[in-house]
């Protein structure tokens, strides 16, 4: 009756095993750290990396308890502060020789002081969110009007190419708010340029008069084409805000839209506020030139000085390249930028031009044709060149296609920095704090002071209530906790106070399910049953109720989950995981530790459940 099979005991058993490998990293603190990354869109970092900074250590002297390559940047960590520091010395003049010039981003960090035993099996801490790490704040409201604008313009300008590939004469083109006003002088050319112009999709045109009595086509954002503008303005913000904060070397930085215009900055552990609006607010702007493939510039490249009007740049590697001054294209004409494939199956990149970008490319393509065409990629007033494929053909009809000795992955970090080199949108930042480390400190402690407390108090109680079942109830809290902790650590999710304040809802919600089972097991016993039989009866029937009280609860912490945002949010992803872990460990696992302490009495006379008072009769 109350026996468990062997298949549920391996199910326990393996349970605790990945609870308590998981849950360990978080025991082991943080320790001083460096961090070395790209701090430019055009070099990356590989495993290679690893041992020029081992080497650069060794130089000078400094120990690390090891480097490693993780998720595109080196990680080296030290035992104290001071190694730290003089590590950060030594791999800076090693990966940037020129300080003027700096080509990576050499920060200070912590690590997990996890064993290495541990990181193989990829149990790793969770991460701290920014009011228990501290950190900078920034809530950036996009203008989404620019947006707008933007595209208006952008239209304006395909719209007078259009008419003007198709000799349609018009008496001229102006933007008006968010419409497009072409003016004519008779019914005949309305008509013909009506035709032509209907093929945009994102503009509604409507015929009538201006004041002065001649006739017009107005065209007018359609509202579904605004709200995809808007949304696809602050998803390309977002991207490049990432691409921007990799800079600054956080570990976890968050980054999430809020409401229908705004974005929230969260970066822990950094404390230089004016550093991190520097990397934030920062443009990045494309360009497109010829290459200067003439004698004087293959001179300059072994030393001679630069042709007049071309400059000198460095391809991907640091290969020196020189380029002509005269700006073919730049990022406004570029309204896309894909990874794929070529007609040979080798990766390459899939660009689409507006009508003006693609009538200049063809006539460019047209007249170069053996030649090489730089991308430059410019931030903070440096260049670089991105890629310098040679013009096999005519290009027309806006399609670009970038190939030639690149990976996929190349081509979809190319890809990216084309498409989100720059913002989409102006953004301003609105609100701004800073949450100091010590404060952060200050806030874990006392989080965690308030989960010992009320884990102690309700231990106590359960304890001295139910006596041995109370014991029972105890241990399966303590393996509900190690549980909520190791999912939480395996999904690398990032704890704040409000995650902790769940942990705390949790305990209380997993001893109720404890206690409905103890008092039906008490009630059973009241009613004359045998010991066994109430044990046993006492578990069915609580069930129903565990779990209608669970499910009702966990419909509303999927509610914020869905809805909520922020900290909301942070609060229903603890709560929820915490309800499902608690019904395992308060009907499953408790189950488990009664039936191998009681399942096998057969004559079993009492159970250690506290009082039991029978009605008088």
């Amino acid at each position: 009756m109350n026996r468990y099979a062997w298949w549920k005991y391996l199910i326990i058993a393996v349970a605790l095993f990945v609870g308590l490998v998981y849950t360990l990293p978080n025991f082991f603190g943080e320790a001083p750290a460096v961090q070395l990354s790209s701090g430019k869109a055009t070099v990356k970092l590989d495993a290679g990396a690893v041992a020029t900074v081992e080497s650069a250590l060794k130089e000078a002297g400094v120990t690390a308890d090891f480097v490693e390559f993780d998720n595109g940047s080196v990680k080296a960590r030290f035992a104290d502060t001071d190694t730290q520091l003089k590590a950060r010395d030594a791999i800076t003049r090693a990966f940037n020789p020129d300080a003027n010039d700096p080509h990576y981003i050499v920060a200070l960090n912590l690590l997990s002081r996890s064993p290495q035993w541990l990181r193989a099996l990829n149990a790793h801490p969770m991460y701290l969110g920014l009011d228990l790490r501290g950190g900078v704040h920034f809530l950036m409201q996009v203008d989404m009007k620019a947006a707008l604008t933007q595209k208006v313009e952008s239209l304006s300008s395909d719209i007078r190419t259009q008419l003007r590939d198709k000799d349609v004469r018009h008496g001229g083109i102006r933007r008006e708010g968010d419409t497009i006003q072409v003016r004519f002088r008779d019914e005949a050319t309305r008509s013909q340029a009506q035709r032509l112009v209907e093929n945009l999709a994102d503009l509604t045109w409507t015929s009538g008069t201006d004041s002065n009595g001649d006739l017009t086509l107005v065209g007018a954002l359609k509202p579904t084409s605004m709200r995809a503008i808007q949304e696809q303005a602050l998803k390309q913000n977002i991207t490049t805000l990432h691409n921007r904060i990799n800079e600054l070397g956080v570990a976890e930085p968050v980054i999430q839209q809020q409401g229908l215009d705004r974005v929230v900055v969260q970066l822990p552990g950094v404390q230089d506020t004016a550093r991190a609006k520097d990397i934030i607010g920062r443009t990045a702007t494309l360009e497109v030139r010829m290459v200067d493939d003439s004698a004087e510039a293959h001179a300059a490249l072994a030393g001679g000085p630069v042709p007049f009007g071309t400059e000198r740049f460095n391809e991907r590697g640091g290969v020196p390249i020189i380029v002509k001054r005269q700006v073919v294209l730049t990022g406004e004409n570029l309204t896309d930028a894909q990874p794929g494939f070529d007609e040979n199956h080798e990766a390459a990149v899939h660009l689409t031009l507006d009508a003006r970008g693609a009538r200049i490319f063809k006539d460019v393509t047209r007249e170069s044709i053996g030649k090489r065409m730089a991308i430059l990629l410019f931030e903070k007033g440096k260049g670089e060149v991105v890629t310098a494929p040679v013009i096999r053909s005519e290009i027309g009809g806006g399609r670009v296609q970038i190939s030639g000795r690149m990976s996929t992955e190349e081509a979809a970090d190319t890809a990216l920095l084309l498409r989100a080199g720059s913002l989409a949108a102006p953004m301003e930042i609105i609100e701004e704090r800073t949450v100091g480390p010590s404060l952060g400190a200050d806030n874990i402690k006392m989080g965690f002071d308030s989960l010992l407390y009320g884990f102690i108090a309700i231990s106590v109680f359960m304890v001295l209530y139910y006596l041995l079942f109370g014991v029972f109830s105890t241990i399966a809290l303590t393996v509900n906790l190690f549980l909520l902790v190791a999912v939480l650590s395996m999904l690398q999710a990032t704890l704040t106070l409000p995650g902790i304040a769940a942990i705390a809802l949790t305990l209380g919600m997993a001893i109720d399910s404890n206690v409905l089972i103890n008092e039906r097991v008490r009630e059973e016993l009241r009613n004359g049953a045998a010991p066994q039989s109430a044990i046993n009866a006492g578990y069915e029937h609580a069930w129903a109720t565990i779990l209608d009280s669970n499910v009702t609860t966990l419909i509303a912490g999927l509610a914020l989950l869905a809805f909520g945002s922020g900290p909301v949010r942070g609060f229903a992803v603890v709560h929820c995981l915490g309800i499902l872990t608690s019904m395992f460990s308060a009907v499953f696992f408790s189950r488990g530790l009664v039936n191998l302490w009681y399942g096998r009495q057969k004559k079993l006379k009492s159970v250690s459940i506290g009082q039991v008072w029978k009605p008088q009769e």
